[in-house]
């Protein structure tokens, strides 16, 4: 006498196995799995509970085509090497690995000719949408409004307000470290920054200001713009004892720049951060934890953007639209160059 086989050792159970279990037709399991409004609330949860039962896990390709959608996105980025570029593309493909979509990454170089190849070839492989990264929070050009998928932009946002673009706060990161050298108790504050021409260093001075005034205090002297290394953080550190001697914090615009300031901070026998706190931006993991003290530092939560970014467009894609900048906020990594004074 033959025996009967078990399918589900031989082959992958199928949506029919689910609507035999659930009792219900082939059709009304493929709505209560797929989220439609036909049906009832207790039958699509006794469809649920068959498809967990069965560990049966839908063809997302199949279910992808039904809905008009591949299940994959385009990740265009214009400096894939850069240290602000990955920690954004890190969030997005997390946020997307989590809703099992594959993800095309695509480097620019910063030429806007092989951008627009790229965006052509994603969209030759019918992507279901695009995300956007930019190397520095500058606006940047828009994809257009002709394409025929949504495009959320990060990091740098659009120059069109009808696009979507999701940006640290970098006003606000000048305000928060501000405020926590004011915390540790210091009031002769002074700045020292990179490239004038970076929305990023003329946002941050102005939320440094900000939170001065809003203390009665001010900076120490103008705001001491230059360039994003180590070298310009010595050079400017030493103009700035020379004529102030009696600074007791600086920030610093960059954990570059912070470096700089430590070493001549330490040569002309100043003490961090006991007699001069010490604060950078970006909280460059290989900069702040190889300083002495440790380097206290304002976190852009850049993987943060990343990951509100592919929400955005997962929002998108499902019909949902939005436009305009959306800021994220930032945070204090604090570590040992701002300990509080005794």
């Amino acid at each position: 006498m033959a025996q009967a086989t078990d399918p589900s050792r031989s082959q992958p159970t199928t949506l029919t196995d689910v609507a035999r279990l659930a009792g219900v037709s082939v059709a009304t399991a493929s709505k209560a799995l797929n989220g439609r409004s036909q049906v009832r609330a207790e039958t699509r949860q006794r469809v649920i509970d068959a498809a967990e039962r069965l560990s049966f896990r839908p063809n997302l390709l199949a279910r992808g085509l039904l809905a008009g959608r591949t299940g994959t996105v385009g990740l265009l980025t214009s400096d894939l090497e850069g240290r602000f570029s990955i920690p954004i593309l890190m969030g997005a493909e997390d946020a997307f690995g989590a809703g099992e979509v594959a993800v095309f990454l695509c480097d620019a170089r910063g030429d806007a000719i092989r951008e627009q190849h790229h965006v052509r070839a994603l969209l030759g492989r019918r992507v279901d949408g695009l995300i956007v990264v930019g190397s520095r929070t500058d606006p940047r050009p828009s994809l257009g409004r002709e394409l025929p998928v949504p495009v959320v932009y990060a990091y740098a946002p659009s120059e069109d307000p009808a696009d979507l673009s999701i940006v640290p706060d970098s006003v606000g990161a000048g305000r928060i470290a501000v405020e926590h050298l004011l915390a540790c108790g210091r009031s002769r504050i002074a700045h020292i920054t990179g490239d004038p021409r970076y929305l990023a260093a003329q946002e941050r001075a102005l939320g440094a200001r900000s939170a001065l005034a809003d203390a009665g205090l001010a900076l120490v002297g103008e705001p001491r713009f230059g360039v994003w290394s180590e070298g310009w953080g010595r050079a400017a550190a030493a103009m700035l004892l020379d004529q102030h001697p009696d600074i007791d914090a600086v920030l610093c615009g960059s954990d570059q720049i912070a470096r700089g300031v430590m070493d001549v901070l330490r040569e002309r026998g100043h003490r961090v951060p006991e007699d001069v706190a010490v604060m950078g931006f970006d909280n460059w993991k290989i900069l702040t934890s190889a300083s002495r003290p440790p380097l206290t530092s304002v976190d852009m939560n850049l993987e943060q953007v990343g990951r509100a970014a592919a929400h955005a467009l997962f929002s998108a894609i499902a019909g949902a639209r939005h436009s305009g900048v959306e800021t994220l906020p930032c945070r204090v990594a604090i570590r040992g160059s701002t300990a509080p004074l005794a």
